[in-house]
């Protein structure tokens, strides 16, 4: 199928989208479930645990980035595998890893350099480099916020908001 008319196909138009707003709903939903979850044992178990709890913190948000940049990953290789959505250049093969790979640089919004989206699927590419920086920035959000509880412990500082 010509560039062009990809864009014409509703369907396949249709087909992203709803692809684009799956792996959204699903990242944003687990996030916001595992810094609840930190929240929750931070609260009940971690008093005291100071340096621990902040390592084990940027750990979970890793691991929580990590799998993130999967499930986008997971969504590109499905698009690219089972429909006619466009392609990516410099995609040697639609392999798992390659789409993770494009997947973490467009979440972590270093840019297109060596893989570049081409057709209906930038769609999806594009959404995820917002959903990515905002996600992102979300973490670093909590993160100051645990380092501020940290360091009002440590140090013995009151008052103030937090």
């Amino acid at each position: 199928m010509r560039g062009d008319a990809l864009y014409e196909d509703w369907p396949t138009n249709i087909m992203i989208a709803c692809a684009t707003v799956a792996a959204v709903g699903l990242v944003i939903v687990l996030h916001y479930e595992v810094l609840s979850r930190i929240v929750d044992h931070n609260r009940h178990h971690a008093e005291g645990a100071g340096r621990r709890r902040l390592v084990a913190v940027n750990l979970w948000l890793l691991a929580l980035h990590t799998v993130e940049i999967w499930i986008f990953g997971a969504t590109y290789y499905l698009l690219l595998n089972l429909a006619d959505v466009g392609g990516v250049q410099g995609m040697h093969a639609h392999s798992m890893l390659d789409s993770v790979y494009f997947s973490a640089m467009v979440y972590t919004t270093v840019g297109f350099g060596d893989m570049i989206p081409v057709g209906p699927i930038r769609l999806l590419a594009g959404t995820e480099a917002l959903v990515g920086l905002m996600l992102i920035t979300w973490s670093a959000s909590f993160t100051y916020l645990e380092m501020t509880r940290y360091w009002k412990e440590r140090h013995g500082l009151g008052g103030g908001q937090g």
